[in-house]
């Protein structure tokens, strides 16, 4: 019997981005009834309108039949805690675990725990990663701080909160500085209901269960090639988007030697990485992605959903020297590399 996994999604963004509004939003509605919510501490997030029964301590029952608990110390203690109280039925069961970072925290570590852990990745299957940015603080805190630039590099998708407080022009400012940080993300207003309401019910971190998802990023990162940037750089300087492309066939094991290497070196540094590659002998294009020292396994999709041509598309902490000359050593043959430093930041 096929044994069903529990998506965990992450919920992230910086101190006063709009956390608690979008999970009050989201916990609200019917579609998440059958949810866990894993916070921090109660003080630090606005939940007690939809609070009904405290089963424990640290775990309280919400009117809209979802679960929610505190974590103090580690985090794979408290998710496995919590799915063995799901297991002996002192809690409802859930199908879907939401994972709310602090505003200050950097969500890599956690997508690492979900996915490389044995025990957790036995029962979780990782979901969206989301992460909230507020108009009228959002070119700020990327400008100011690091933790904020990471959380917009390491989303599925972007939500632009405090939009009523803002102009239209800082909204389209903002928009076009988290694209140029994070080009396959999709980014969209919090006041589009239709679009919210789906954040956390179309899991995509599983690429390969979504092929129109790695369709969708492939032509995000081709149409944001052109988000070059000027020479000025943010406060860290660090975050930036490289795109290595190549019109001809790659052979797998040289890619994969350079790949290895390249995560050797670099592993914490790559924030993501996603790429489409027309390999030897292949029938059909080969999809690759990975966060830091993860790389998740590749698949094949039924058709190239654009021109035939390889994209490898990296987003870094800061720069990892001469990627041009190295890929194009490995793979024997000449590869054109394209830099997008954010001119906004």
């Amino acid at each position: 019997m096929t044994r069903e996994l529990i998506t965990a999604n992450v919920l992230t963004g910086f101190l006063g981005a709009g956390k608690t509004t979008l999970l009050n939003r989201l916990l609200s509605g019917p579609d998440l009834a059958d949810t866990a919510v894993i916070i921090n501490e109660f003080g630090d997030i606005g939940l007690d309108h939809l609070l009904v029964q405290s089963v424990d301590g640290d775990i309280v029952l919400l009117k809209s039949g979802c679960v929610c608990c505190t974590v103090r110390g580690d985090l794979k203690d408290a998710v496995l805690a919590l799915f063995e109280r799901r297991a002996r039925g002192d809690i409802p069961p859930f199908r879907r675990l939401v994972i709310e970072t602090t505003g200050l925290a950097d969500p890599a570590p956690i997508i690492a725990t979900l996915a490389a852990d044995m025990m957790l990745k036995y029962h979780f299957a990782i979901g969206n990663v989301v992460t909230v940015i507020d108009v009228p603080n959002g070119l700020h805190n990327l400008e100011t701080f690091e933790e904020a630039a990471r959380q917009v590099a390491l989303a599925d998708r972007i939500v632009l909160t405090k939009t009523d407080l803002a102009t239209a022009e800082a909204c389209h400012a903002l928009r076009i500085a988290v694209e140029a940080i994070n080009p396959a993300a999709v980014v969209t207003s919090g006041d589009d209901s239709g679009t919210v309401a789906a954040l956390l019910t179309q899991d995509i971190h599983d690429l390969a269960s979504r092929p129109a998802e790695a369709r969708r990023w492939v032509a995000s990162a081709r149409h944001g090639d052109h988000y070059h940037g000027g020479a000025d750089r943010n406060r860290h300087g660090e975050i930036r988007a490289v795109s290595l492309t190549m019109d001809r066939p790659i052979a797998w094991a040289r890619f994969s030697l350079w790949l290895s290497l390249l995560v050797h070196r670099h592993g914490t540094r790559i924030l993501r990485l996603k790429g489409i590659l027309d390999v030897e002998g292949a029938a059909s294009p080969v999809v690759v992605h990975g966060v830091q020292h993860l790389i998740h396994p590749p698949f094949h999709l039924d058709a190239w959903p654009c021109e035939t041509a390889s994209l490898l598309v990296l987003i870094t902490d800061g720069d990892l020297g001469d990627l041009q000359r190295s890929f194009a050593a490995f793979m024997g043959t000449q590869a054109e590399v394209r830099t997008a430093i954010p001119a906004s930041l």
